[in-house]
């Protein structure tokens, strides 16, 4: 099995550089890196967990792109929120990038290495010879 490193290149805030890929392709199966509402500045995107949780779906469409998946590819999705409150709100948000259906899911309740609300990661499916 080979293993191909996606968009090796990556810098978070401030322009600093981050020791792993946006995404890993081993054999059929493309491991996404978590994802926050980091913006086009390096920023958190300001506002709550709504804008938070559409900036990082949409950060998680931008890696899965860059290895020719999308949400359909998506098998797998591990979700972590900062505040339980917030669960409602997101699963509202998330479902909508979903629309046939979502993939098998975590979410826990854990405190972020960023300032951020919401991380989440995915694992998509999408077999070489359909690439």
């Amino acid at each position: 099995m080979t293993i191909e490193r996606i968009g090796v290149e990556r810098t978070g805030a401030g322009g600093q550089s981050l020791p792993f890929s946006p995404a890993v392709r081993a054999g059929d199966f493309v491991y996404v890196s978590g994802q926050v509402a980091m913006n086009e500045r390096g920023e958190i995107e300001p506002g709550g967990i709504e804008a938070q949780t559409r900036r990082t779906m949409e950060n998680v469409r931008k890696v899965l792109a860059m290895a020719d998946c999308t949400f359909d590819d998506v098998v797998k999705a591990n979700c972590w929120l900062d505040d339980t409150r917030d669960f409602w709100t997101f699963n509202r948000v998330y479902a909508e990038f979903f629309p046939n259906g979502g993939p098998a899911r975590s979410t826990v309740r854990s405190q972020l290495m960023v300032d951020a609300k919401v991380e989440v990661d995915v694992i998509a499916y999408k077999p070489l010879a359909a690439k």
